[in-house]
């Protein structure tokens, strides 16, 4: 941007317009550019609360359950 005594002037260039991210119904990404399917936080959340209920809803695990689901969920 040029300054031209008080107003700021935007320059004769312009960027391309950004692309939009479709979201479906699922909550999954439509994007053909996303070569993953990134799970999403209530997916990651309903598999942890599973983990929690496995080991008998002990407290103090919750990070662990969390990081675990994600890791089930991405497939890694």
């Amino acid at each position: 941007m040029k300054t031209s005594g008080r107003k700021t002037v935007k320059a004769a260039t312009t960027s391309a317009p950004r692309a939009s991210k479709v979201i479906s119904k699922t909550g999954a990404s439509t994007n053909p550019a996303a070569a993953t399917t990134v799970p999403s936080s209530m997916e990651i959340a309903k598999r942890s609360y599973e983990l929690f209920l496995a080991r008998g809803g002990l407290d103090g695990h919750d990070v662990e359950d969390w990081l675990q689901a994600e890791a089930e969920l991405l497939g890694r």
